[in-house]
């Protein structure tokens, strides 16, 4: 760990599509006295908003550039073709970008796919935002490719999406500054890891955290036996179960009559 203090507050930047709140209610429950705040950035804005202080941790869109930014791949998410409901490719359960030749491709200048080669036919000027792109799709002036979860994240009545099986994916990481890897840093590290709160690569323990830990585990020590497993000659107030062995091997029940 290079941070050197523990900032009040843990700031968590996140993308569109980025759903974060699994990850906050852990943390809520694990450190209630550290306020999380929550920073809507655009993909665009992400690595700056880390770079320039203004989020502790966020969750990006790979790949992050330059040397002073860690990351942890998360997950890989599909890319689809949102495309209007009467349109063709509604009709089929996926397509490759070969089937999107015919088609003007919108590519919004936030576009994280890192296309080799755009599939179908540009556009003569290049939407803003994803949002903006998405609302030229329902207008009828052309389709746009982007990560199922934003496909999602701009769900409108009138248009569906599909699976393009050869586009590239999409990569959802951590990042963080390197030279601020603080505790609270790591602390959301483990959570979206799903380290157990005693995890030992946790967060240190704060002294009232250590003592509670300490007593808890004293008191298992010493009460664990009495309290797990009853004493030799001690009922247990159940019931035997029918043809249950005793501590011989012997079956309970009526002793037999000799002959």
């Amino acid at each position: 760990m290079t941070g050197s203090e523990e900032s009040p507050s843990f700031r968590l930047a996140y993308v569109p599509g980025v759903t974060p709140s699994k990850w906050v209610r852990i943390w809520n429950e694990r450190l209630p006295d550290v306020p999380l705040t929550l920073l809507a950035v655009s993909a665009a804005e992400a690595l700056g908003a880390l770079r320039g202080g203004g989020a502790d941790a966020g969750f990006v869109r790979l790949p992050v550039d330059g040397e002073d930014l860690s990351a942890i791949p998360l997950y890989t998410e599909t890319t689809v073709v949102v495309v209007p409901k009467d349109h063709v490719v509604a009709a089929v359960d996926e397509v490759t970008a070969e089937d999107l030749a015919d088609d003007i491709v919108l590519r919004p200048l936030d576009d994280t796919l890192e296309w080799e080669r755009p599939p179908g036919r540009p556009a003569i000027e290049r939407p803003a935002t994803t949002a903006d792109a998405v609302e030229l799709v329902a207008a009828g002036v052309g389709l746009v490719v982007v990560p199922q979860s934003i496909a999602r994240l701009h769900h409108r009545k009138d248009l569906t999406y599909r699976p393009v099986t050869d586009a590239p994916e999409s990569r959802v990481a951590l990042s963080w500054p390197q030279d601020r890897t603080t505790d609270l840093v790591e602390d959301f590290i483990g959570i979206v890891r799903g380290r157990t709160a005693n995890s030992s690569r946790g967060r240190s323990q704060t002294p009232a955290e250590a003592k509670a830990a300490r007593s808890g585990k004293a008191a298992s020590s010493d009460k664990g036996a009495a309290r797990h497993k009853p004493a030799a000659g001690r009922a247990t107030g159940k019931s035997p179960r029918p043809g249950a062995k005793n501590a011989k091997g012997a079956k309970k029940g009526k002793p037999r009559r000799r002959s």
